[in-house]
């Protein structure tokens, strides 16, 4: 049975609607950004380029790494913005946009992710590179999706135990990241932990301006959190959207994650932009070993 247009939504030229990519622009290893100036300064150290669009915050350039092709994607921020460049992706690699129909073949696509973010513990360091072993969905996107075959029910219920979860929020969600990919990425200098997903910057993630948030001392028990050794070492907006929709769509991810600021020790890097343009070569580097 074929998908709806209005449920599969294409541009006049074919092309998927909000990416304004077609099936043949992309690969299957693909390099996630949030910010799409950060796209040039990942594809600066391709060998070539050979297809450059972009339609909104939504900048996505192919071409060649050391002989290898990749994709890079920014994202814009958060996890509506993460709904709509997964699904989208998948749909270019596992629909006929033709015929709108499922392909037969199930195509795997592999997702890392190079971004910022702010540390919880004091022993993770400003200036540092860290991998997210496993995400924790805050923010309720996931939960719009039957997510019982991708979750982790007892450390999801350790956590709602030691942070006396409001109950009128969307219950969490922890989704682990591709073994494959960690694999392929680790090393000795990267630190590791679960990624805190929020849907918002400044309340979803402990700010106070001018308005009062709902639980003062969230960051503090989120901070504290340890189940078995799995604590929550950063907070930022994308990850556990991804993993989670990766796991769903039959994909891979790893989320890195550039540490800039320390928020247990109230610590901001002094050259952020260095310790970014250091991990990305780091990653690049370690996709196509």
């Amino acid at each position: 049975m074929s998908i709806q247009a209005s449920e599969l939504i294409l541009n006049p030229d074919g092309s998927i609607y909000h990416l304004n990519l077609k099936p043949e622009h992309i690969s299957n290893d693909i390099i996630f950004v949030g910010d799409p100036d950060r796209v040039n300064k990942v594809t600066k150290h391709f060998d070539s380029i050979e297809f450059t669009t972009q339609k909104r915050e939504f900048k996505t350039t192919t071409g060649t790494f050391k002989g290898k092709r990749l994709s890079v994607i920014s994202t814009g921020i958060g996890p509506d913005n993460i709904d709509i460049v997964l699904n989208e992706l998948d749909a270019l690699v596992n629909i006929d946009l033709e015929t709108r129909t499922i392909k037969k073949e199930h195509t795997a696509l592999n997702i890392v992710r190079i971004g910022t973010s702010g540390s919880l513990q004091k022993d993770v360091p400003v200036d540092s590179f860290l991998m997210s072993t496993h995400a924790l969905d805050i923010n309720g996107m996931l939960r719009s999706y039957n997510t019982d075959s991708i979750a982790h029910p007892k450390l999801e219920d350790a956590f709602v135990t030691h942070t006396n979860w409001n109950s009128k929020k969307t219950y969490p969600l922890i989704v682990s990241n591709s073994q494959i990919l960690e694999d392929k990425i680790d090393s000795e200098i990267v630190f590791k932990g679960m990624t805190a997903t929020a849907g918002g910057f400044y309340g979803p993630q402990g700010r106070v301006l001018r308005l009062s948030i709902q639980d003062p001392n969230l960051n503090n028990k989120i901070d504290s959190f340890n189940y078995k050794g799995v604590r929550v070492t950063n907070l930022e907006m994308e990850t556990s959207a991804i993993y989670g929709l990766s796991k769903l769509l039959g994909h891979h991810a790893c989320s890195m994650n550039a540490i800039i600021a320390n928020r247990a020790l109230g610590e901001f890097s002094s050259n952020p932009g260095k310790v970014v343009a250091d991990l990305i070569l780091y990653t690049l580097n370690k996709i196509v070993e």
